[in-house]
């Protein structure tokens, strides 16, 4: 059976697309290949973005055995077997071990000193961040490179590669829908292709979306993904753009992203960065927590859409966020008072404020602090002015 994806693999640098910020003419890494001076290198990125492939042409450009290992599966013999084969040899294997975070501390004690002597090349590649799961040691011996998902008109490139060899037809929806629901991943888009072409050779959106009802999102089992999506809400909450924050909100939703992580941060975004600006967007986003929780999916999807348009709405004010760090990194620092006698437990001497109209001046700390800066915004505002009313100064 024709893989599109394996047929088309590039097979040299000249003929590989995207990761321009990786491997382009100008980069660093490009001119190490060229040169055939290869530092022991690890890929993470999205599936289907060329990591694998450039792998395979390092070890081609460098005129080097290949060796393809998956950390899942690996077994430390097989690799010092690989390693034992080489001990002599004028010549360098490349070993190439995918899904790298998954290696155990062991196994990569066993790369350590062919990785210092340089009797292989490694590369490792993951579809999440192995900073993390590799050694200090590891780290210190390579360099680290994200894959980056292929634009629509990296896809697009490819395609063209393709569709100049291959006796297809396709209709320019068809063609859209391809690339579009691909989310950047070459190899689920030839998949898809490789299939269409199977039932017949004109090919048309209604014969992929048959195969292929959907496009396909990003799930959240990737601790990168999961993070990035969240913070990419956050932040378009922030900076109040409604549609942004419900296309990211989405992003969660249909990746299966657990209701309570999403309402968690809403809740602290109400306060972080709303704050007493609009003290009612806590009570929103906390209802909805509860509201969520109690409901489940499908419908909590309503209820979060209502709080996310509710939040990226608000007037934002972090005034509260900046007080309470201010004044725990003060005690962190040793700014350790006396609480004043007359307001500790005993109440020797303390004014009583209702005896008094609901106002009396008296001291609350042993020293004078500034911590609190009001935003001076909204309905803080207001609460400023409460204050001073309070006070008798206004």
């Amino acid at each position: 059976m024709t893989d599109l994806s394996n047929k088309y693999r590039p097979k040299n640098l000249e003929q590989f697309i995207g990761q321009s910020h990786i491997i382009s003419k100008e980069k660093s890494l490009y001119k190490l290949i060229k040169k055939k001076e290869i530092p022991h290198l690890f890929f993470y990125g999205k599936p289907g973005t060329g990591k694998t492939t450039l792998a395979k042409i390092i070890a081609k450009e460098i005129d080097s055995d290949y060796y393809y290992f998956n950390a899942t599966s690996i077994k430390v013999e097989e690799l010092r077997k690989v390693f034992d084969r080489y001990k002599n040899a004028l010549i360098k294997p490349t070993i190439f071990i995918d899904e790298v975070h998954r290696l155990s501390k062991n196994q990569q004690e066993v790369l350590l000193p062919i990785m210092e002597n340089y009797d292989a090349i490694i590369i490792g590649a993951s579809t999440e961040n192995p900073f993390f799961t590799l050694t200090n040691a590891i780290r210190s011996r390579s360099f680290l490179y994200k894959f980056e998902s292929f634009t629509n008109k990296d896809l697009h490139q490819i395609l063209d590669v393709v569709l100049k060899d291959e006796d297809i037809n396709i209709e320019d929806k068809a063609l859209d829908y391809l690339v579009n629901s691909s989310a950047g991943d070459a190899r689920a888009m030839l998949t898809l292709l490789n299939f269409a072409i199977k039932i017949d050779k004109d090919i048309n959106i209604k014969i992929l979306k048959e195969l292929r009802n959907e496009a396909i999102v990003d799930g959240v089992s990737s601790s990168d993904t999961h993070y990035d999506i969240a913070s990419a809400m956050i932040k378009s909450l922030r900076g109040s753009d409604i549609n942004a924050a419900l296309y990211y909100l989405a992003r969660l939703i249909v990746g299966g992203e657990n209701v309570d992580f999403i309402t968690r941060r809403l809740v602290i975004f109400a306060s972080e960065d709303i704050g007493n600006a609009n003290p009612n967007a806590l009570t929103i986003a906390t209802n909805t927590m509860i509201a969520c929780k109690t409901i489940g999916y499908p419908e909590s999807r309503i209820i979060l859409s209502q709080c996310v348009i509710y939040l990226a709405s608000c007037p934002k004010s972090n005034s509260s966020y900046k007080a309470i760090n201010k004044v725990i990194n003060e005690i962190k620092d040793g700014n350790i008072m006396n609480i004043p006698s007359h307001i500790d437990s005993l109440h020797k001497g303390y004014l009583y404020p209702h005896d008094f109209g609901g106002y009396v001046k008296q001291e609350y700390l042993e020293n004078k602090l500034d911590i609190y800066e009001t935003n001076k915004i909204a309905f803080e505002k207001t609460l400023d002015e409460w204050v001073k009313k309070i006070k008798g100064e206004i």
